[in-house]
């Protein structure tokens, strides 16, 4: 899980402009870095984020200018890498010594953060500065909001699960892209009969199986499945609705849906992008920073204008919107509850100044990756990924449900036991009711 989600910060990272260059050197070693000095004064503050390009170089610019701008509150920066981070975030907030400025996921994480009173309730801050608020996508809130209530700042950039698909392919078969779960399963049977494998899937890293469950969720169901279990009701697994999404991914995989062997394919070799550009497999469900590899690692794929994508299609009979996605809505900056009352007027200043400033959207734009700012699509023009930011931008924005991946909406104990039973549910060793009843246990934890 882990693993995946260092890639899904990679959107496009091979693209990466110019303006992330400008990273400072010497962060990003084992250890944690300062990047930026604070100062002495009552309201400075301290920042801890994620090394890697070319999110840690625009961070860190964005920290610049805010301490440039201004000089008697500034903010000190420290990064980190990724699984040091994680360990070391959860140990510092425990022990009431978390920096001013928390940077996450948001979700399940977040939410333990909110019912431990660790992270400041922002609700009220959004409500006297509705500009802030009303920048930025709608659905970049749902994973910094508990219980009714806002505990960070949305900020960065959107990340959504699509369905790519190879044309080369569907000329071959003389088809079309599917429209509808049906006509999923009625392409299986001619993909396979062309000796192409229907579906591309890197099973053993799970969290890509499991995005096929969150579709087939919010398509048969509506969001509100899901939201559901989020919220810790009693048996959510066990929704009808569930168990008829469980049932028509079994089926799928019954029907020699997906490339032979995928439980032994991992996504981090991007092993399961090349089946799709190679043409051994026809469609791929998948995050949109996975096009950044295909378009460097794929010969003329991308160039010639074979990759195709669109959103997950609807199911016949079924209650979910066919404009919800699912994916990654944003990252997420918290206040720790901790910190005295200027270093919390410090961070609001910069949440309301330099997060997602003019300048920090551009440097996300010239990295190849779609801000969760509204307006943004003008500033695609110049790029050669032009068509395909559009199309992250409007599946983004349009979203009436913009969900967050699972394994980052539930709490770290929740998240392993659903990889693990996803895992079994696509090999055929468990029941969807078996699925259910096991998932049903840890609701809550």
């Amino acid at each position: 899980m882990e693993r995946s989600i260092l890639s899904r910060r990679n959107f496009l990272g091979l693209s990466m402009g110019a303006a992330a260059g400008v990273a400072l050197a010497g962060c990003g070693s084992s250890g944690p870095g300062t990047a930026s000095g604070g100062g002495n004064s009552a309201g400075a503050a301290s920042y801890w984020y994620l090394t890697g390009q070319p999110g840690e170089g625009i961070r860190t610019n964005s920290v610049n200018r805010f301490n440039q701008a201004n000089p008697n509150t500034k903010l000190t920066a420290t990064t980190f890498q990724n699984d040091a981070y994680k360990t070391k975030i959860k140990t510092a907030i425990g022990a009431g010594q978390a920096p001013t400025i928390i940077w996450g996921w948001g979700g399940g994480t977040l939410r333990t953060y909110a019912q431990a009173g660790q992270v400041e309730d922002l609700t009220s801050w959004f409500g006297e500065n509705a500009a802030v608020k009303d920048r930025l996508f709608p659905s970049s809130f749902g994973a910094a909001t508990i219980d009714g209530k806002i505990y960070a700042m949305p900020a960065e950039t959107v990340q959504p699960i699509v369905l790519f698909y190879n044309k080369r392919a569907f000329e071959k078969i003389k088809a079309e892209p599917p429209q509808s779960w049906g006509d999923i399963m009625d392409l299986v049977p001619k993909f396979n009969a062309a000796k192409i494998a229907p579906f591309s899937l890197g099973g053993q890293s799970r969290w890509t199986n499991m995005m096929w469950l969150e579709f087939l969720f919010d398509r048969i169901g509506g969001s509100e499945v899901f939201q559901a279990v989020f919220d810790g009701q009693k048996d959510a697994w066990s929704n009808p609705a569930a168990i008829d999404a469980l049932t028509k991914m079994q089926d799928l995989v019954k029907a020699d849906g997906f490339i032979k062997g995928f439980s032994s394919i991992t996504a981090d070799s991007n092993a399961d992008q090349a089946l799709l550009y190679t043409g051994k497999a026809a469609m791929m469900l998948h995050g949109t920073w996975t096009y950044g590899n295909m378009a460097t690692a794929g010969g003329d794929f991308v160039s010639s204008g074979s990759l195709g994508y669109m959103n997950f299609p609807g199911i016949d009979g079924g209650k979910g919107d066919v404009s919800d996605t699912v994916g990654n809505p944003g990252q997420y900056l918290s206040i720790s509850s901790k910190a005295t009352a200027e270093q919390k007027e410090t961070a609001k200043n910069f949440f309301k100044t330099a997060v997602l400033s003019d300048a920090e959207v551009k440097e996300w734009v010239d990295s190849g990756s779609v801000p969760i700012v509204k307006g943004t699509e003008s500033a695609f023009g110049a790029s050669k990924d032009a068509d395909f930011l559009k199309f992250v931008y409007n599946t983004s924005a349009n979203a009436k449900v913009f969900a967050q991946s699972w394994d980052q909406a539930l709490s770290p104990t929740a998240a392993e036991k659903l990889l693990d039973n996803i895992a079994q549910l696509f090999q055929l060793k468990v029941t969807p009711q078996q699925w259910a009843t096991n998932m049903n246990g840890v609701i809550g934890q």
